[in-house]
């Protein structure tokens, strides 16, 4: 009698033979995996009971820390906070009348009346803290981080770059404004240090904090201006084009009057 083979049934090699695996092993594989795990956690369960008593402790140590940490910060924290933001307060009075000082109508006397409220500012006066003092005795407070900006942009207007870098590189903040003018500010002071290429890092992280109509297409053009000083045409043109393209309305502000003689000189230089 003739005998057929099934459709898609195929006879096993020598080789293939030789492969397989008995059930019997499988079967005992896996029994032995089982028992490798049960092992495993049995010994698990001897040592966590073996040290309970220590185990225990590092748990009740972790709480004391966080009870602990909780009640720092509402006994001493907080009240330092406040007290630190009551002493700034005449600081801050000297810096916003330095800032809002028109210095159009008598230049010498307005710059002279300047100078001394920055001055104040930093130092302190009627009996009251400067920034210095705030950040000297209350260090980790927000006034103590506020304070590091102001005597940044301080020391900026008094022609102490140095110390404007020291104190703004201090200052963290991400406020979409704020955080982006310190950036900008350190570039401003690193342009006076002689020092482009530090100046153009800064304009760049000033403009890539944020994007908005305030800050950005004035750190763009700080960007792109100083790239310009430094050969570097093609990206001037892009920061200077992204203004035109991002920020078409900052074409009418005092800054941003002289954008198209920009770019025309990026491009000049570019080819």
């Amino acid at each position: 009698m003739a005998t057929y083979k099934k459709r898609g049934y195929k006879v096993k090699t020598k080789v293939e033979k030789e492969k397989e695996v008995p059930a019997e092993e499988i079967e005992s594989t896996t029994a032995e995996v089982f028992n490798t795990l049960d092992e495993t956690a049995s010994k698990t369960e001897e040592w966590v009971a073996g040290n309970q008593k220590y185990i225990f402790i590092g748990i009740g140590a972790i709480a004391i820390i966080l009870i602990g940490y909780l009640i720092y910060s509402k006994a001493f924290t907080a009240p330092k906070e406040a007290e630190a933001a009551n002493e700034v307060f005449q600081a801050n009075s000297y810096f916003n009348q330095a800032v809002n000082i028109n210095l159009s109508q008598d230049m010498v006397n307005g710059l002279a009346t300047r100078d001394s409220l920055f001055t104040l500012a930093l130092n302190g006066g009627e009996g009251k803290f400067g920034y210095l003092n705030i950040i000297a005795n209350y260090p980790g407070t927000n006034a103590a981080n506020l304070a590091n900006y102001s005597a940044g942009i301080a020391y900026l207007n008094l022609n102490e770059y140095e110390l404007a870098v020291e104190h703004l590189q201090e200052f963290e903040s991400d406020d979409i404004i704020i955080g982006a003018k310190a950036k900008g500010a350190i570039g401003d002071a690193f342009v006076q240090l002689e020092q482009p290429k530090v100046a153009l890092e800064y304009y760049e992280k000033a403009f890539q904090h944020s994007a908005n109509e305030a800050t950005t297409p004035i750190y763009l053009l700080k960007a792109g201006i100083t790239a310009l000083d430094l050969g570097e045409a093609g990206k001037a043109l892009q920061y200077f084009k992204r203004i035109e393209n991002e920020y078409a309305s900052f074409k009418n502000t005092a800054d941003g009057k002289n954008l198209d003689i920009y770019i025309g000189k990026a491009e000049a230089l570019n080819k």
